[in-house]
C-alpha cells in the first residue's frame, strides 16, 4: 500500500513503492515481472530494516500518522452490531471518547475509545482526541451498565492528552481522571486496554486501567508528549529537544514491556499500522479475543485481587 503522507524517514520507501505501483500499472509489467520481483523484495528488506530500528521520536510520528485506524476504524473492522451510547447525564456527550455495545468474535462486550476524527471538521468535533470531564464520567457509567450486564470492557486508547482548557479544569477534569482510574480498578467485570496511538498523560490513564493493558508495536505511552517534556526540561520544544526528549521519556513499546507498564505488546504489520488496517484489526481482534477467553476463567475475587496487585505494582522496579 502507498501512503499517500509519508513520514521525513519513509521518503526513500515511498518513492519506491511509488515507482513499483507504476510498473505494475503499465502495459510493460508482464515483461518487467523478474524486475517488479526484484523491487518488492527491496521494499520489503528496506521496511523491515527501517521500522526494526525506529527511533523513539520516529514512534511517536507513527503513532500520530493521519492514516492510521482510530477507534471507529475498528469498530467497523472488528466488531459486530455495534450500538453507540450517548452522553454522560449531566453535561454532555464528549465526541473524543465513543462508547457502545457491540459484539467481538460473536461474544457480547462494551467497547470505549478515544475518537480524534479523520476531517478537520471532526478533528474539531473531538478535539483530535482530548477528553473533557465528561468524556470520562460518560465513559465511567457505561462500564458500570456493562458490569451490571456482566459484560467486558475492551478499551481503545488514543489520546495526546486530557482537553487542558479552562472550561474542564472548572468541570474537575483531573478529580474525574482520578475517580475513573478508581472505578476501573475495582469494576468487577474483565477489563482489556490496548493503546492503538497516542497514550499521552493522566488523559490515557484515564480508561487505560485494566487486567490486560498490551500496546500496539508502533503506538507509544507516556507521562506527558515529547514537546511537553522539551519545554519543560529545554524551555523550548525543537527539532533537536523533541527527539532527546522522547528518547528520554522511554516512551515505546520495547520499553514499556521492559518496564512492566504494559503486560503485551501486539505486532504492527510491516511498515506500520497505516499501511495495512486492515491486517491491524484482524491482529488486534485475535489479541483481544484471546485475552478476553483467558480472563474469562477467573472468578471475581481473583480478577480484582490480580487488578489491584497490577496497579499496585506499577512504577516498582527489581
Amino acid at each position: 500500500m502507498t501512503v499517500a503522507q509519508p513520514l521525513p524517514f519513509e521518503q526513500d520507501i515511498h518513492d519506491l513503492e511509488e515507482q513499483l505501483a507504476r510498473l505494475e500499472a503499465s502495459a510493460e509489467a508482464p515483461a518487467a515481472a523478474e524486475t517488479i520481483k526484484r523491487m518488492r523484495r527491496e521494499l520489503t528488506a528496506l521496511k523491515r530494516e527501517r521500522y526494526a530500528n525506529l527511533k523513539a521520536w520516529e514512534t511517536v510520528l507513527v503513532a500520530r500518522h493521519p492514516a492510521r485506524p482510530q477507534t471507529m476504524d475498528y469498530v467497523e473492522m472488528m466488531f459486530d452490531e455495534f450500538v453507540e451510547l450517548h452522553g454522560d447525564k449531566a453535561f454532555g456527550d464528549d465526541r473524543a471518547v465513543r462508547t457502545g455495545f457491540a459484539r467481538l468474535d460473536g461474544e457480547k462486550v462494551l467497547l470505549v475509545g478515544h475518537q480524534k476524527g479523520k476531517t478537520l471538521a471532526e478533528r474539531q468535533q473531538c478535539y483530535y482526541g482530548c477528553a473533557h470531564p465528561e468524556g470520562y464520567r460518560k465513559a465511567m457509567g457505561k462500564m458500570k451498565l456493562a458490569a451490571k450486564y456482566k459484560l467486558p470492557v475492551v478499551c481503545l486508547i488514543d489520546t495526546p492528552g486530557a482537553f487542558p482548557g479552562i472550561g474542564a479544569e472548572e468541570r474537575g477534569q483531573s478529580q474525574l481522571i482520578a475517580d475513573s482510574i478508581l472505578e476501573m480498578s475495582r469494576l468487577p467485570t474483565p477489563i482489556v486496554c490496548v493503546v492503538i496511538g497516542e497514550g499521552g498523560s493522566g488523559g490515557a490513564l484515564g480508561i487505560g486501567v485494566g487486567d490486560r493493558v498490551g500496546v500496539l508495536q508502533h503506538a507509544y505511552y507516556s507521562v506527558i508528549s515529547p514537546e511537553g517534556c522539551a519545554g519543560i526540561l529545554w524551555k523550548v520544544a525543537t527539532e533537536e529537544t523533541k527527539p532527546r526528549a522522547a528518547e528520554a521519556l522511554g516512551l515505546t513499546s520495547k520499553n514499556l514491556l521492559k518496564l512492566g507498564v504494559v503486560d503485551h505488546v501486539v505486532q504492527e504489520p510491516l511498515g506500520g499500522a497505516h499501511r495495512a488496517p486492515r491486517e491491524m484489526a484482524n491482529t488486534l481482534k485475535g489479541s483481544l479475543t484471546r485475552h478476553l477467553r483467558d480472563l474469562s476463567h477467573l472468578s471475581q475475587d481473583q480478577l480484582l485481587a490480580e487488578r489491584y496487585q497490577k496497579v499496585r505494582s506499577l512504577g516498582l522496579l527489581g
